[in-house]
């Protein structure tokens, strides 16, 4: 006879009390009685729920979240074959399943779809920033306190709504009449980080969960709560570009006459500079609370209705401090050697000859709520004893918004210090090594001591405010039947979902000493700065040389921002918060209607126990994006390489319908061997939507790092809300070995063939008539003008010739004395000290003496990238897993091994113009647990690697971002003091690995930072 089974009752029922430190649990796995408790039974549970499932499935219980030492659920996923995570300050926030990025998984609660979405540090970019247009669920705010079980879903099941190409994720959360009676549990943790500095040494976590019914179990209530504070430190270090061309064509290095090049690369090699290193340190302070109620009532022993809320709120707050030295690049290159990569780069570069070039110190201040509010209902009616059905429909939100000063995001705060001479870095090690030549002599508003780099020294150049929103909302109704049969089922459904993405961005900007830093020895700004040294605070990244070991801070980053606004009052709307005159307002609605037809069968093959599920899923989705945006007036050219975009006072807004269906079969198959040994087939074809940031309906992003006439690529991007859902037809082929109450042996091989992959493509187009101040007439007669006097060209003299000729005898206008007599001749201009000042100058009312471009000027062309479903690609792969207990010596192992292939990598040596099609998240990952659970005392000591990853194919010039391979050590040890009372510690990142990005290739850095281990000890008592 065929037994009923709901893989969502089965996770319910398969978890017993978690407010218990320990559970008894009767099971007729071998027809005797066996009794295991604590650590084993729940991976028992979690064994048993894969073996009876349809598909590939797996799952974790509570008691197994609860106590692995993990912060959220990414860090207890991570442990499952085939899921990786990606990690934000040393905590895991977003889930890869079989290499698909977690914009392409889907996330549900107790079955319901729930929206994702982050937007912290907004448009601002530096560090770990994040831009607010993703699909994707940030499980960094989630406690797994509060969390009843969780299942993986590898495979497509017709009940399962589309978007999880990768798989499927369902949390599951308490129901009190599934577990009648009193229960109330109390926790309490304090939580050490050795990367804090400036905060508090040990933070609080409390927790509790409370269910309760009434005698008849007729109805009941569940509550549980959970708030953690973590103060926490980084030091890190960027670089904020790497330029790519080809040697002798390409003219990244502006050289001395005598300029010493060791290893150049060969003529048309591709060859690479880095624009800056900028080392940081991170304060950083997160309040996570979660809140769940749950309100069951069954008013007849064949129906039961399900009231539940869940409240999550995320506080992220980081105050960062920024030292930079960027690469002037104005004829100073006075020494580089190239190491030996396809793409050469850098060993060391070493620049002379500079007046008053700064170095960079800029100040940030972050603040970010992330909350989620989700409200659910659900009706479950047996109608008899073959028919059921069951009503569900919920509200849930995310909402990622800035709550910092002014509803600010980040406000940044740019200072300098005009005191480089010369400066020189060191690309051999884990970190860049930066080291410059000071010279603090004659400044104009003194206040300084001579030969000392000191507060005296500073001054401002911008400051800018950055707000980024995301508000996600999804409504959704669904009606599931089942009707039972001898040996199968039946089961139906319809679904209605609507979704809504809305996301912002603004910057407000506006000019302090501009960035020649022309106010040096500002009255007031040093006496809100403080030494600081940044490099100092890396203990583990080593640096390549020495590397310089000065810096300063501020203590208040906001009485920056006020300072910066009192004293800089010229520009009217000027002010410590942000503006609702947003760069980018874009919002995406889906609207999607599905029903599903699945039939499951119990029979034999031969003598061979088997099952059958085979079903077939219709969705049909109709899109709306409208997106609204500032039209651009034109690029400001502020100095050599410095561009900043001017906006109009006009809104372009465009409204962009689009419509498409899906067919979606599934087929799982599985037979018994024997009565330990499982295989299993399965077939399903799943769909993943497009990124939201690349369904906008508006182009964006316009920006140049030079002239046009020197060579330099203006840059755009486009968006495309007509893109199409990625397809994929997935195959499962697996072999199970269960040959212990607690132990199994698993193989697998899986296989996704996925059309309509989203590529970039490349047009060069214009946009709002915006013209091009680089290519113009003036721009070619300032070129004549430099080739008669024998200048050599560049983007430094170019821009302070064409200054010069526009601005030369007006009022209060004066060039410096290193650049000569400049009304007969440019000749100065050679003089790489007279261009490095010409870029700060003003004129008599204080304007900066910016360059616009006019009706003469030609329309500026800009090299748009634009996305296209336009590819095809099959990714494989194996999983390998093994758990085992030695016998009742309560020691047991976990291990499991997953690969990634696929014809989806990234050529890290191909041209920069070629248009490259790759998928970011691929890599090995490998888990190892020991366990030890007995006497009382329960212990885990987990090890996972993850292995270099592709991150992103857009950043910067040359498109690639790859996170270098992470490993990660965590402990947990719990003792049961008595029936009632656990004490236990935790240990997460025991050997304190660090995070690492780069380019092209490892000595490419893009992105370093240290991180600590985290220690936590506490207690649990159950009533």
């Amino acid at each position: 006879m065929f037994k009923r089974k709901k893989l969502s009752g089965a996770v319910v029922a398969a978890i017993a009390s978690m407010s218990c430190a320990s559970v008894a649990l009767a099971q007729d796995a071998t027809l005797e009685e066996v009794t295991v408790t604590g650590i084993r039974a729940s991976m028992e549970r979690a064994m048993d729920i894969k073996r009876d499932s349809s598909g590939v499935v797996d799952a974790i219980s509570a008691e197994d979240i609860g106590k692995f030492p993990d912060t959220n659920l990414a860090e207890s996923l991570q442990r499952i074959t085939g899921v990786s995570i990606d990690r934000v300050n040393g905590e895991g926030s977003q889930v890869t399943i079989r290499g698909f990025g977690a914009d392409m998984n889907m996330v549900t609660l107790n079955g319901r779809t729930m929206p994702g979405g982050s937007a912290f540090g907004g448009g601002s970019g530096a560090g770990t920033t994040r831009g607010g247009q993703s699909r994707a669920f940030d499980f960094a705010n989630l406690a797994s306190e509060s969390v009843r079980g969780v299942e993986v879903y590898k495979t497509g099941k017709a009940d399962i709504a589309s978007g999880g190409m990768g798989g499927t994720i369902n949390i599951n959360t308490a129901r009190p009449l599934e577990d009648p009676g009193f229960k109330l549990s109390l926790g309490a943790k304090a939580v050490s980080d050795t990367t804090n500095l400036n905060g508090d040494d040990y933070t609080p976590e409390v927790s509790g969960i409370f269910s309760w019914t009434d005698d008849s179990e007729r109805w009941g209530v569940s509550l549980s709560g959970s708030v953690q504070e973590r103060d926490s430190g980084s030091a890190g270090a960027t670089v904020n570009d790497w330029n790519i061309g080809r040697w002798g064509q390409d003219n990244l290095y502006s050289f001395t006459d005598d300029a010493q090049i060791t290893n150049a690369p060969e003529q048309g090699q591709l060859y690479v500079r880095p624009n800056d290193i900028r080392y940081t340190w991170s304060d950083r302070e997160r309040e996570r609370t979660n809140a769940q109620a749950t309100f069951q009532f069954r008013p007849t022993d064949n129906i039961t209705g399900t009231l539940d809320y869940t409240y999550a709120e995320n506080r992220l707050t980081e105050f960062r401090s920024e030292q930079t030295l960027w690469m002037a690049n104005g004829s100073s290159v006075a020494e580089v050697e190239f190491d030996d990569n396809i793409v050469a780069t850098p060993l060391f570069v070493r620049e002379t000859n500079l007046t008053d070039k700064d170095m960079g110190f800029e100040q940030q201040w972050r603040e970010q709520e992330d909350t989620l509010n989700s409200i659910g209902f659900n009706l479950d009616w047996e109608v008899n004893d073959a028919f059921s059905l069951a009503l569900d429909v919920h509200d849930s939100s995310m909402e990622s918004l800035p709550v910092g000063p002014g509803n600010s995001g980040s406000i940044d705060i740019s200072l300098g210090a005009p005191v480089v001479a010369g400066q020189s870095w060191n690309f051999g090690g884990d970190v860049p090594g930066a080291n410059f030549d000071l010279d603090d002599s004659g400044k104009a508003n003194g206040g300084n001591t001579p030969g000392q780099l000191d507060a005296g020294d500073f001054g401002s150049q911008v400051a800018r405010v950055w707000y980024a929103s995301q508000k996600s909302d999804i409504s959704q109704f669904k009606l599931d039947g089942s009707y039972e049969f001898d040996n199968g089922r039946f089961d139906f459904g319809i679904e209605d979902r609507s979704t809504e993405f809305l996301s912002r961005q603004s910057n407000r900007q506006w000019t302090l000493g501009d960035w020649g830093i022309n106010d040096a020895g500002a009255a007031g700004l040093a006496d809100l700065l403080a030494p600081f040294s940044l490099s100092s605070q890396f203990d583990d990244l080593g640096f390549a040389g020495d590397a310089t070991n000065l810096g300063f801070r501020t203590s208040d980053p906001m009485g920056l921002c006020n300072w910066a606004v009192e004293n800089y009052p010229r520009d009217g709307d000027a002010a410590c918060s942000y503006t609702d005159n947003w760069n980018s307002n874009n919002k995406v609605e889906e609207d999607v209607q599905g029903v599903y037809f699945q039939v499951a069968v119990d029979s034999t093959l031969g003598d061979f126990p088997v099952s059958y599920l085979t079903g077939i899923r219709y969705e049909s989705t109709t899109s709306t994006s409208t997106s609204e945006v500032l039209k651009p007036a034109h690029l400001l050219w502020q100095d050599n390489n410095d561009f900043s975009r001017t906006d109009t006072d006009e809104k372009v807004s465009l409204t962009v319908e689009n419509d498409y269906d899906h067919l979606l079969p599934s087929f799982d198959f599985s037979i018994d061997l024997r009565e330990d040994l499982k295989g299993r087939f399965s077939y399903s074809k799943t769909i993943a939507r497009a990124g939201l940031g690349s369904l906008a309906a508006v182009p964006s992003g316009w920006a140049t790092n030079g002239s046009t006439l020197n060579g330099a690529n203006p840059a755009a991007d486009e968006t495309n809300p007509l893109l199409i859902p990625f397809e994929s037809d997935n195959l499962d082929l697996s072999m199970e070995w269960y040959y212990g109450d607690s132990s199994y042996v698993s193989l697998g091989f899986y296989e996704k063939r996925v059309d309509n992959f989203i590529g970039n493509e490349k047009e060069d187009r214009t946009f709002f008539d915006m013209r091009d101040v680089t290519a113009g007439p003036r721009a070619e007669e300032a070129i004549s003008a430099l080739e008669a006097d024998g200048v050599p060209i560049d983007d430094t003299t170019l821009f302070s010739a064409m200054v010069v000729k526009q601005y030369q005898g007006q009022p209060g206008v004066t060039f410096p004395s290193e650049c000569g007599d400049l009304t007969s001749s440019l000749a100065g201009l050679a003089n790489p000290d007279c261009g490095a000042k010409i870029g700060s100058l003003e004129d008599a009312d204080g304007n900066a003496l910016d360059l616009s471009p006019n009706s003469d000027d030609p329309l500026m062309v800009f090299e748009t990238t634009f996305p296209t479903n336009q590819k095809s690609a099959s990714i494989h792969g194996f999983e390998f897993a093994v758990q085992h207990f030695f016998g009742d010596s309560g020691f047991g192992v976990q291990a499991n091994y997953t690969t990634v292939r696929g014809d989806v990598g990234y050529d890290v040596n191909a041209d920069p113009s070629e248009i490259q099609f790759a998928l970011p998240g691929l890599s090995d990952t490998a888990n190892v647990v020991g366990i030890y659970d007995n006497f009382g005392i329960q212990a885990r000591l987990a090890y996972n690697w993850r292995d270099d990853y592709l991150m992103s194919i857009t950043q910067g010039a040359t498109d690639a971002r790859f996170v270098e391979a992470h490993s990660q050590w965590d402990l947990n040890v719990s003792y049961e003091v008595n029936d009632n009372l656990d004490v236990f510690f935790e240990g997460i990142n025991l050997t304190e690995e660090d995070v690492r990005h780069y380019s092209r290739n490892t000595r490419q850095l893009w992105f370093a930072e240290e991180l600590g281990a985290r220690y936590q000890i506490g207690a649990r008592y159950a009533f």
